[in-house]
């Protein structure tokens, strides 16, 4: 029998306050822009983090942390002033499928980004009367790829435009946009709306969101994406994307 909205909403909360606080940092991506106290570091480190979200969650930090030592632990700094000579240190660096020549493109093209676009705030930033990210997602690959790259590497970034749910830019967009007071989103986008957010759709908060009845469609694409963001923006119009705290937790901690 579903939950009565009041009732759906009461208990998706008290996920959330179980799940957003200090204590998800450490077992969580996110713990690495919290390295940083300077924005570009915190922008860069939660974008490449989050670019490498996928699988095993230690090895994902694993990498991570690596990835910010090949960056002399100043990611800005390395990518506006490094020497091609300094990416050589890159060309043994591997999570999954995303390589040295990834790694490598995506040092230039957030250089390119920074340089030409007055950086990731700005290139990410919703700029028609969209209410979500799935044009502004699609804009920021164009830029991204603007510099002479090599094709494998587009797949990299999704484009919402084309199906993609986007899972891992909406997931980075949380991390910079969405205002925490609980201190695990660092919020550090002032020109963005929290209330544009989408929940990053994956395999767990798409299952729970299914078995909760806030979701329908059976593909996580940017379809199942829009029809969450109906339903969640029901619960809370202002600040969707802390439910992703909820149906994460339930999904890879409670298997719910």
């Amino acid at each position: 029998m579903p939950l009565l909205k009041t009732d759906l909403k009461e208990f998706l909360e008290e996920k959330v306050s179980l799940y957003n606080n200090p204590t998800f940092i450490a077992s969580d991506p996110i713990q690495i822009p919290h390295q940083f106290s300077k924005k570009e570091d915190i922008e860069i480190a939660g974008f490449l983090t989050a670019t490498i979200a996928w699988g095993n969650r230690k090895m994902i930090i694993n990498n991570a942390i690596r990835l910010m030592e090949l960056l002399d632990n100043a990611p800005y700094d390395f990518i506006n002033n490094h020497h091609p000579k300094d990416l050589e240190r890159f060309n043994h660096f591997v999570h999954r499928t995303f390589n040295a020549t990834d790694t490598i493109q995506f040092i230039q093209s957030l250089q390119h980004i920074y340089r030409n676009h007055s950086g990731l705030e700005q290139a990410l930033a919703i700029t028609d009367n969209s209410n979500n990210y799935k044009t502004a997602i699609s804009k920021f690959k164009k830029i991204f790829f603007e510099v002479v790259h090599q094709a494998r590497t587009e797949k990299h970034i999704s484009d919402p435009l084309k199906g993609s749910a986007a899972k891992r830019i909406n997931m980075f967009l949380r991390w910079m946009v969405r205002t925490d007071a609980k201190g695990v989103d660092l919020g550090i986008w002032k020109t963005h709306n929290p209330a544009n957010l989408s929940c990053p759709l994956d395999v767990h908060s798409g299952n729970v969101a299914r078995k909760l009845e806030l979701l329908t469609r059976k593909q996580n694409d940017w379809k199942a994406v829009c029809e969450l963001d109906t339903n969640l923006r029901t619960l809370d119009r202002n600040d969707p994307a802390k439910y992703d705290f909820a149906l994460f937790g339930l999904g890879a901690f409670e298997n719910f």
